[in-house]
């Protein structure tokens, strides 16, 4: 595994999923005054743990948190974990699955990368790879916005994403792009080992990694808008793959 810098973890599910997993913790700041259920949980995990615990005012945490909703919570954590690319398989390979990826081509919106973090979990994504370079990394923002999923499905930081998806097409993985034309997406069939690559969220996909993908699907589209945000488009694409791979 590899780690980044130092980042807090806000808002009070979060920090549940968080304490009761292996993430490395060093401090817990709860706001003083604050008591509910919520709140006994936290500090009743931290104090398991033996983490320092520290009441603070709401100030200090709007401080922390850069002023987002942070619900009276803040864990101080020493990095978040990025995992490699045989850290994506051995998941896979522990659910006895083949494995299902998600490639997400310089994402640079917090809450649409903890967006499809929640998916992945829920659909049974077994990594996602995202490139160290013009894209957003695991922040704070992200683990708020996954609502803990980000303890659960493991993200690879990778220096050069079209080198990763020639590894990845080595090793037995087919790569579905999104594209305007495309074969239908509700013709996907995703069972085997594939990788489903998501584009910027106004460039789309890159020319070169493009060039690397097997298909492309596109979502079809009726309306005046010819376009999706990008965690809504991942949404559907996943749950396409999560059907096939898992028909009634």
């Amino acid at each position: 595994m590899k780690t980044e810098s130092n980042d807090f973890i806000i808002g009070r599910h979060p920090a549940v999923m968080a304490l009761k997993s292996d993430q490395e913790i060093n401090k817990v700041f709860i706001q003083s005054g604050l008591k509910s259920d919520a709140i006994s949980q936290i500090i009743k995990l931290a104090k398991e743990k033996r983490l320092v615990i520290s009441n603070v005012p709401k100030t200090k945490l709007d401080q922390m948190s850069d002023h987002q909703n942070h619900q009276g919570v803040a864990l101080a954590v020493a990095a978040y974990q990025y995992a490699t690319i045989d850290d994506l398989f051995e998941n896979a390979a522990k659910h006895d699955e083949d494995p299902f990826f998600l490639i997400l081509d310089e994402l640079e919106d917090p809450h649409n990368l903890g967006s499809i973090i929640r998916t992945a979990d829920a659909a049974g994504v077994h990594g996602i790879i995202i490139p160290r370079r013009r894209a957003v990394g695991l922040t704070s923002v992200v683990a708020k916005t996954s609502t803990g999923a980000i303890e659960h499905v493991p993200v690879a930081r990778v220096t050069n994403l079209v080198q990763t998806a020639q590894e990845l097409k080595d090793r037995g993985v087919w790569l579905f792009g999104t594209d305007m034309k495309g074969t239908d997406y509700r013709r996907w069939n995703a069972k085997g080992a594939v990788a489903l690559v998501i584009g910027n969220e106004g460039k789309g996909i890159s020319s070169l990694l493009k060039k690397n993908c097997d298909e492309m699907l596109t979502i079809p589209m009726i309306g005046h808008v010819q376009s999706l945000n990008a965690s809504v488009a991942a949404s559907l694409l996943i749950y396409q793959g999560f059907n096939s791979r898992h028909p009634l």
